[in-house]
């Protein structure tokens, strides 16, 4: 290489770095938004146990949606009206419908109900499931053969729930079988792992936050007849604060922060944020619920996420 040609290039490996720099200092502070959204989401679980004394299921998660529907209103309700044929049009209305059911019915009312026979570290490390969940979903939906990988990931991780669920004894399971908060809250994640794939299989003609506000209406209405059914449950000045987390920053502010972080970081490298969920639900239950940490919860933990990881393993 010449003098003139090596001069050249140095000042442009130079750039290059330093680009690469820059873009690393301003791509920082975007990994932000994955943690806290993932911090809010591990407090909804501290929530959705604390609430299972101070509200009937069916009302907060009600009110959680409901609420969540007035204050996207302003913003969203005359989007949703100037898109409504495209709403109505090719079944667009049943799916955002099933989606609703799905991801805001299901998985927050069995959520809730689940938590007055669980711990909010179970839930914790139950939710976590939900990746493997996914792809073994979006695998069978799409008619391909799941993958060594998968399964052996699924049964690791299914084995890490047995040891949740029996404190750390499988043998409990042949005599007394699943306990029955774990089986709801696992039947919950189900349904929104479901969400998430059908979500993404059906690729609706609206923005991400129109699709939210219309599923949520939708939800809303799913939820008022057990709402209406359920022991009456007003709100008080104890869970209030439970609704207000619930239906502003579970519902909006998350998935804002979430749908930033996959616009800035990508959704591989977002997802990864996730697998703290589990750390971080236990370490707020043991600290402002009182709950008792054991050594089956972090060889429940353990496995659930090797499960995990090892399932969303790719053939390269």
């Amino acid at each position: 290489m010449s003098n003139r040609t090596s001069a050249l290039a140095a000042p442009a490996h130079n750039s290059s770095a330093a680009a690469a720099v820059a873009t690393a200092r301003t791509g920082g502070k975007f990994y932000l938004l994955p943690l806290l959204a993932v911090c809010i989401w591990s407090g909804n679980t501290i929530v959705t146990k604390a609430a299972s004394t101070a509200i009937e299921p069916a009302a907060i998660a009600f009110y959680r949606w409901l609420l969540a529907v007035l204050v996207m209103t302003p913003f969203l309700g005359r989007e949703a009206w100037r898109r409504r044929a495209a709403i109505a049009a090719d079944w667009n209305w049943a799916r955002l419908l099933l989606l609703g059911a799905l991801g805001m019915a299901m998985y927050q009312g069995l959520a809730y109900e689940a938590a007055h026979s669980t711990s909010a570290v179970n839930m914790g490390v139950t939710v976590a499931l939900m990746p493997l969940i996914s792809a073994c979903l979006s695998s069978m939906l799409s008619g391909e053969q799941l993958s060594t990988a998968r399964v052996a990931g699924g049964l690791v991780s299914l084995l890490g729930l047995v040891v949740l669920s029996t404190h750390g004894a499988p043998h409990k399971l042949l005599s007394g079988g699943l306990h029955i908060g774990d089986a709801l809250m696992l039947i919950a994640v189900a349904s929104n792992a479901l969400y998430g794939v059908l979500l993404k299989r059906w690729s609706l003609p609206l923005t991400t936050w129109t699709q939210l506000y219309v599923q949520a209406m939708f939800g809303s209405l799913i939820l008022l007849p057990f709402w209406l059914a359920a022991p009456a449950s007003p709100l008080t000045a104890q869970n209030l604060p439970m609704v207000l987390y619930a239906g502003l920053l579970a519902s909006i502010g998350a998935p804002f922060l979430w749908m930033n972080a996959v616009r800035h970081l990508g959704a591989p490298r977002s997802a990864l944020f996730a697998n703290l969920l589990p750390l971080l639900v236990a370490l707020a239950a043991w600290a402002l619920l009182g709950e008792q940490l054991h050594a089956y919860h972090a060889l429940a933990g353990a496995l659930v996420l090797a499960g995990v990881i090892w399932g969303q393993r790719t053939v390269r």
